[in-house]
């Protein structure tokens, strides 16, 4: 079924009958309050609790009202505007695991009887409709790494570490956190009620938990979807990672990466797309098995847009400290298997764009758990729209290891550099017509100058590093 379009509130509204049925369902479950969530610029949900009671009224946009401009970084309007209305998506109600009391939906945002402008969950149904229009749906699969942490005298440390602290006592080397055995048995408390609520509640077809590289660091496997109930996922999964820590007396940060000596926390996007004719079949798989020209045209629009691509997908000043190819003083090596140049490679990780081995898809690896997944998804949704519809040319593969590559290697392979910091990022998403009219004008201007903002407050900052190598030398 096409995505629905409504041109009023009225319309977006959901049946009478169905709104009844709901309510008396989650009164059935025990449900006494409920979080419907609109989205920020950043990607957060925000909300304001309200009774069962009130569940009819809400559903017919009579709930709360937001003022979302005075929160959300969107300054074009003012406090004489008027507020900004929730319309509740019932496909997205669900009972919170932590909170069985609460129960949980999702909403698109309307201002003055129209979607409004700044709503992301809104622009990327928007993009959604344009490509249906064209022929395409889209759909993704993605990869959340995080780091789990405690606190110990008023300072983060990790979670799953239990080794003296440096100066504390011997800290002998030990082995490489990622995939060990010893470390996943110990993590199983927090791990094994994720993968309840993930596999056995949510249905979310959860194929294994990782140990990843960084000490405290972990990976889900979880199955793919459409790109709206994608991004919904990862939103909801931000929460319930934070709630279901906080059980164990722990907590979940998505920062790229907190230390040097981290691996960096990645939310690699798997894409993969079908007409809207024949919505059975993987427009990338080719007949005799292999990948279709398709994927290689959907590659080209990717790349056509990958900076300002990854000023989204890689939205923070940390953002770009992960993507290099070395760091000294890892926990487990030297070699960071990031992305570092806008290619594309048949299993090549060093690579934005990768062919994996084992699925037909394209795995986006310049993305983190920081992006807005309606904004980061729904961009990616463009790009490869357009490169298949325009059978836009990606060039030749790249197979080689990029980190080993000469510079004049890399120029005569036609690789760019994926950008070296929030600033580089953020001029290359402004000067990029076709990824600001996917997201909409005013949303792209906006996204913008908080970014902009963003850089210019870390870069006016005074940081340890500098302390410590320019302090005493001059």
């Amino acid at each position: 079924m096409p995505l629905p379009d409504p041109q009023s509130l009225e319309e977006a509204v959901a049946p009478t009958e169905r709104i009844r049925e709901t309510g008396a369902w989650l009164a059935e479950q025990g449900v006494k309050y409920v979080l419907c969530c609109w989205i920020d610029l950043l990607g957060q949900p925000k909300t304001k609790p309200v009774p069962l009671s009130d569940w009819e009224r809400l559903c017919v946009g009579k709930g709360p009202q937001f003022a979302v401009h005075s929160v959300s970084f969107v300054p074009e309007l003012g406090p004489a505007d008027p507020d900004q209305i929730m319309a509740p998506d019932l496909d997205t109600l669900r009972i919170c695991p932590w909170d069985r009391t609460c129960a949980w939906v999702f909403a698109d945002l309307w201002w003055s009887d129209k979607p409004y402008n700044l709503c992301p969950r809104s622009a990327m149904k928007r993009i959604v409709r344009e490509c249906e229009a064209q022929g395409y749906r889209v759909y993704a699969g993605v990869e959340p790494e995080f780091i789990v942490m405690r606190w110990k005298d008023g300072q983060p440390v990790k979670a799953m570490d239990n080794d003296p602290l440096a100066g504390e006592g011997v800290r002998p080397r030990r082995q490489a956190f990622g995939y060990d055995a010893e470390f996943s048995i110990d993590s199983m408390g927090f791990l094994g009620e994720l993968i309840d609520i993930l596999d056995g509640e949510l249905g979310w077809d959860l194929h294994d938990v990782v140990a990843e590289g960084a000490y405290s660091q972990f990976e889900l496997d979880f199955g793919y979807t459409d790109i709206l109930a994608m991004a919904d996922r990862l939103v909801f999964l931000r929460i319930l990672l934070k709630e279901i820590a906080k059980r164990h007396g722990m907590f979940v940060t998505f920062m790229p990466k907190p230390t040097i000596g981290d691996w960096r926390s990645g939310a690699h996007i798997n894409t993969s797309m079908r007409r809207v004719d024949a919505p059975d079949d993987n427009l990338f798989e080719g007949a005799d098995g292999g990948w279709s020209p398709h994927v290689f045209h959907a590659v080209g629009g990717l790349l056509r847009h990958g900076g300002a691509l990854t000023a989204v997908a890689c939205s923070t000043v940390n953002s770009y400290n992960g993507l290099v190819p070395r760091v000294g003083g890892f926990e487990g090596g030297t070699v960071t298997w990031a992305p570092t140049h806008m290619t594309y490679g048949h299993n090549n990780r060093s690579a934005m764009l990768r062919l994996p081995q084992n699925r037909f898809c394209i795995e986006n690896r310049a993305a983190d758990m920081c992006m807005n997944p309606y904004l980061g998804l729904g961009v990616t949704a463009a790009c490869v729209t357009d490169g298949v519809v325009n059978a836009r040319d990606p060039g030749r593969p790249l197979n080689r290891d990029l980190y080993e590559l000469s510079a004049e290697e890399i120029a005569a392979s036609s690789a760019q550099r994926l950008p070296r910091n929030l600033l580089e990022a953020t001029e290359t998403l402004r000067d990029d017509a076709f990824v600001k009219n996917a997201m909409g004008e005013q949303m792209h201007a906006s996204f913008l100058a908080y970014k902009v903002d963003e850089w210019e407050r870390y870069h006016q900052a005074v940081t340890d590093w500098e302390v410590q190598e320019y302090l005493r030398l001059y």
